[in-house]
Order: C-alpha cells, then sequence, then structure tokens
C-alpha cells in the first residue's frame, strides 16, 4: 500500500506558476505509475497527465500540453506538477494518485490509490 500527500497548491494571477509536489510513502512507491487529476466545482474529476514508473514516459491531456510538466524524483518518493501560464480554467483541486503498474492509464477508476488533493486557484 502507498500513501500519497499533495503539497503546493495556492492562489495565482493567470499567467502565472506553480509547482505541486506529490510525497509517496509506504511498500515500494517508486513501483508505481502516478497521475495527477483536477476536480473543478460542478464538474466530475478529469485527467491531466501520467509519468510512468521509471519516468520515461509521461502523456498529457491537450488542454495543459505545452504548459504542464509532469516529472519523478524516485529517490525522493515524490512526483512533481510544474504549472506554467496558468488559466482560470485550470481552477480546481489537484489529485495526486498511484497504481502498482509500468504505465498508468487516464480513467480515474484505473488508479488504486490518492492523495486528499490540493486547491489551486487562478484569477483573471
Amino acid at each position: 500500500q502507498v500513501q500519497l500527500v499533495e503539497s503546493g497548491g495556492g492562489s495565482v494571477q493567470a499567467g502565472g506558476s506553480l509547482r505541486l509536489s506529490c510525497a509517496a510513502s509506504g511498500r515500494s512507491s517508486s513501483s508505481y505509475a502516478m497521475g495527477w487529476f483536477r476536480q473543478a466545482p460542478g464538474k466530475e474529476r478529469e485527467f491531466v497527465t501520467t509519468i510512468s514508473r521509471g519516468g520515461g514516459y509521461t502523456y498529457y491531456t491537450d488542454s495543459v500540453k505545452g504548459r504542464f510538466t509532469i516529472s519523478r524524483d524516485n529517490a525522493k518518493s515524490t512526483v512533481y506538477l510544474q504549472m506554467n501560464s496558468l488559466k482560470p480554467e485550470d481552477t480546481a483541486v489537484y489529485y495526486c494518485a498511484a497504481k502498482y503498474i509500468v504505465i498508468g492509464g487516464t480513467k480515474a477508476y484505473e488508479y488504486d490509490y490518492w492523495g486528499q488533493g490540493t486547491q489551486v486557484t487562478v484569477s483573471s
């Protein structure tokens, strides 16, 4: 089992940047594919990005390509989400998720473990 704790959320103006972190603890946390999802008020949770177990494969939803970057440091058991050129529509609670697999998918139900979420608010 793995425990996930997100941090780094906050409020920024449009065009600004934030870096989210997801600290993993527990059994073999580096053996998990990781993903970031987000949920805006009144909307379903949506996929943002995923990174493979070893970090060599990443995939992004179209709306964040070129603006967001996912990375991981397995020595620190931490996954990062660098978010640049933020837009008001990026406002949401951001969740880190993990699945014991080499490459994760884009559906929330595919992930087994979730963090508590961190709020990101982008003002215009």
